[in-house]
């Protein structure tokens, strides 16, 4: 996995060695196995790593890297799964280990750095020195599973996987852009390009940047994009059975996964219980000639426990199955390390039992394969499959009835609907039987829209804008004419999911929370070439009968019973509405305290009064809302700490 960081400066400026590795050493974490640098004191570049090794082991796997003519200076944070095919085609030269590292700085000797970029298969960041031509490029992954955080900050162009590594180096700015608040708050994570610093960006997926020494310009270029996949995939649809996509979907499966198992290290699998982790197990079993590390955990609350499916899926299996259960006081432990974890706010509160999972995986194996990215390609979520079904009759209602029917439905707190449909719990579909009353004050919500892409967004958002002296930043999620209109409503919402909330929160997540504690987390089913074959598939393939993911199911049923995985989806998280009414009270009153809100001057601080008190009082389900600011305080604490520290 590793970590890179890196800075192209003032030529001839002094103590280079110094500043690089101070960055090199704010990531340590996502590489403890070795670190390097690479230094041009004449031109002012240095080019770090850290490193955490899986394949080539040897000291010929070393980072930062030379090409065999030593015109290329490289690192990779990631791997290239298909690196050994790519040896093959290249020409023949001496190679000093059997890194992807090394096959990858062949490829841009021979085919240069674009054509090179096109031909790999596998989650990277890259950051590669031209010394000819005095260029520095930078490479994100198709699907952003990589971060990539870069700035000019004075004369100085800085780079690095984490926010932290760039905050180490003495012209870094440390000015909070105020116009990306509104846009955290209402996603609950921050939406790329933009980050927290108004001087430093999140690379695109898909993307080549490079920065010219000479001139101090930046320029940008897709080689890819999930635009253009998915337009031709649906203009291009799959024209055989059902039959025949699943064998298709099978295939294409098998080989990803195969390629995310080769490593020189221990390696495992997620398996929590649902059809992505299930499915990726399943396969992975069917490749591997030893039974398959697998790893889960559960909680104390049964509503959120789906660890006693995944042991049973386990057996049936037969994988060497670990689990460990945790409580309230392991979920509270991990709460003070998320601001240093995410460098930046970060709100997604399944947070904490992810670092928990990798915290467990990682005292066994240094690699463990992962179920993401199966709800967003196949059609997982319940907006998918509900959402549209449910906004179709609601807006047969006139349109001054709706805003009453909207109010009628939060009349009762979300814990209160639950508590009454308890009895009735059975005649629900599946789909909403699992906390039923946050799932009716979300269709309340979707009341206020006028159409498909307005009802997304309200089921996606949280606060408006209480960000004060801010006007929000234009991110791809909220600017329609990136929307691909002619698509239907419900892949509409499937691929906005795929392009914003997939790699700027999910993704996010699960590298963070990983990489803290040195795992490698690997996405079999966001091999690029799944992504193009899903959007072939016809949408009944995907959504349909009252239930997601069709096709992918279809696939999971050869190898595991039916009769183990037909319950609601539970998804993946913890009580935060329960434990910020006890457990986490003090801790989120001194955050929330009213005099520190209106003297930092960011936030409307009635606003956020009145929803922690409603929260308290049971009138209303504020985590998310809550959490969300909880996180950028926390986040705010911990920057005014370590500069005071």
């Amino acid at each position: 996995m590793c970590g890179l960081t890196g800075f192209v400066t003032a030529s001839g400026s002094s103590d280079l060695t110094s500043g690089i590795r101070r960055m090199c050493e704010a990531i340590a974490h996502r590489g403890p196995d070795d670190s390097g640098e690479w230094i041009d004191p004449q031109l002012g570049v240095a080019l770090g790593f850290r490193r955490l090794s899986i394949i080539d082991l040897s000291p010929a796997g070393h980072q930062p890297m030379l090409s065999a003519s030593g015109r290329f200076v490289a690192t990779l944070n990631g791997e290239i799964y298909n690196f050994e095919e790519l040896r093959r085609e290249l020409p023949a030269i001496a190679y000093r280990g059997h890194s992807d590292t090394e096959v990858m700085l062949a490829a841009f000797e021979t085919w240069g750095v674009e054509r090179a970029v096109r031909r790999f298969n596998g989650m990277f960041a890259i950051a590669v020195w031209d010394r000819d031509e005095r260029r520095l490029h930078l490479v994100r992954d198709r699907m952003g599973v990589k971060p990539l955080y870069y700035g000019v900050c004075g004369s100085t162009f800085l780079y690095g996987s984490e926010l932290k590594a760039l905050e180490q180096h003495p012209d870094f700015d440390r000015t909070i852009d105020r116009d990306v608040l509104p846009l955290y708050l209402r996603f609950l994570y921050i939406p790329a390009p933009f980050s927290i610093y108004a001087a430093v960006r999140k690379l695109m997926p898909g993307t080549i940047l490079t920065w010219a020494q000479a001139t101090h310009t930046i320029t940008t270029s897709e080689y890819w994009s999930a635009r253009d996949a998915a337009i031709a995939g649906t203009q291009n649809p799959f024209k055989g059975t059902e039959e025949e996509a699943a064998a298709q979907l099978e295939q294409l499966l098998r080989d990803s996964i195969r390629l995310r198992m080769v490593a020189d290290v221990p390696l495992g699998v997620f398996l929590s219980g649902g059809v992505d982790s299930a499915v990726v197990t399943a396969l992975m079993q069917r490749e591997s000639t030893r039974p398959v590390k697998t790893f889960t955990i559960g909680f104390d609350d049964p509503s959120y426990d789906e660890a006693p499916f995944a042991k049973a899926i386990a057996r049936h299996l037969g994988t060497e199955h670990t689990e460990l259960y945790f409580g309230e006081d392991d979920a509270v432990d991990v709460i003070p390390k998320l601001p240093a974890m995410y460098d930046e706010p970060f709100a997604d509160s399944s947070q904490i039992p992810t670092h928990l999972v990798s915290a467990l995986a990682r005292r066994h194996v240094t690699v463990s394969l992962s179920g993401d990215g199966g709800d967003e390609l196949f059609g997982g979520y319940t907006r998918y499959f509900i959402g549209q079904r449910v906004f179709r009759r609601l807006h047969r209602l006139p349109p001054i009835l709706r805003p009453l029917a909207g109010r009628a439905l939060t009349m009762l707190a979300p814990r209160s609907w639950d508590r009454l449909l308890a009895a009735g719990g059975r005649l629900l579909p599946g789909a909403l039987r699992q906390r039923p009353g946050e799932r009716i004050h979300k269709v309340a919500r979707t009341l206020k829209a006028n159409d498909s892409d307005a009802m997304y967004l309200e089921l996606v958002s949280h606060w408006p804008n209480i960000a004060i002296h801010a006007t929000a930043h234009e991110a791809p999620v909220t600017k329609p004419g990136a929307w691909l209109s002619k698509l239907d409503p419900v892949e509409r919402m499937m691929f906005l999911d795929q392009t914003s909330y997939l790699p700027d929160d999910i993704l996010t997540k699960v590298d963070r929370a990983s990489m803290a504690v040195s795992l490698e987390a690997r996405e079999p089913l966001l091999d690029y070439r799944l992504v193009e074959f899903s959007w072939t598939l016809p949408l009944p393939m995907k959504v349909g009968r009252g239930k997601g993911k069709h096709l992918l199911r279809r696939v999971l049923y050869r190898h595991v019973p039916e009769s183990l995985m037909e319950r609601p989806k539970m998804g993946f998280g913890i009580p935060i509405d329960s434990l910020l009414r006890g457990r986490l009270r003090d801790w989120a009153e001194a955050l929330l305290d009213e005099s520190l809100l209106r003297s930092q001057n960011l936030l409307d601080a009635a606003a956020v009064r009145a929803k922690w008190q409603e929260h308290l009082a049971g009138k209303g389900d504020w985590k998310s809302h809550l959490w969300g600011v909880l996180m950028l305080q926390a986040w705010l604490a911990a920057r005014v700490t370590s500069r005071t520290g």
